[in-house]
């Protein structure tokens, strides 16, 4: 592995713990603790840059690109991730725009609700569909094997986003056992 690499995945995974312990934890009364104001908060879009970032270090490792394969890759993996938070995005907006109209003293009519419904399920028809083509499109780079080993790395990098977002919420305090999730390369 390249210095460069190694830089760069020690960079990574210097932010993502960061992150990880820098989060504001809640009171039991669902209080936010107000943010330290001489730590610099980071941005969504910087977090998630990070994390894409993560993800085509790791990719590389766990799928063993060659070189032929990696640029295709990243550009097509990059894709996908961009639609997924776009999809996602639109998705939950959609899905505020209803919680808002439902809301007890919310005074949309049963014609807007029905719009709304409609907007929803036509966009996840098509983020489906789109999302489906960017997969395929990233498969079309790798063999099968790869293949598994990306549907695995996809799971696994997920999983373990979730897992640390869930105890920066409890303070970032590791479980009883000593040692919380680990994202590779963070031990």
């Amino acid at each position: 592995m390249t210095l460069t690499v190694r830089l760069f995945r020690v960079a990574v995974a210097v932010a993502l713990a960061a992150l990880a312990l820098d989060a504001a934890p809640l009171h039991a009364q669902d209080r936010p603790v107000p943010p330290d104001r001489n730590r610099e908060q980071v941005r969504p879009a910087e977090l998630a840059a990070m994390l894409d970032a993560y993800t085509v270090v790791q990719a590389q490792n766990a799928l063993q690109l060659t070189d032929a394969q990696y640029g295709p890759f990243v550009t097509r993996l990059r894709k996908l991730q961009e639609n997924r938070r776009r999809n996602n995005q639109i998705r939950n907006r959609l899905l505020q725009e209803l919680r808002t109209m439902a809301a007890p003293n919310g005074n949309a009519d049963e014609n807007e609700m029905r719009e709304k419904l409609r907007a929803l399920r036509e966009h996840n028809q098509q983020s489906a569909a789109a999302l489906q083509r960017d997969g395929e499109a990233v498969d079309e780079v790798l063999d099968v094997r790869q293949q598994v080993r990306f549907r695995l790395l996809e799971e696994r990098l997920e999983r373990q986003k979730l897992e640390l977002l869930m105890r920066s919420r409890r303070g970032a305090a590791p479980p009883a056992g000593g040692r919380g999730p680990q994202l590779p390369g963070l031990q």
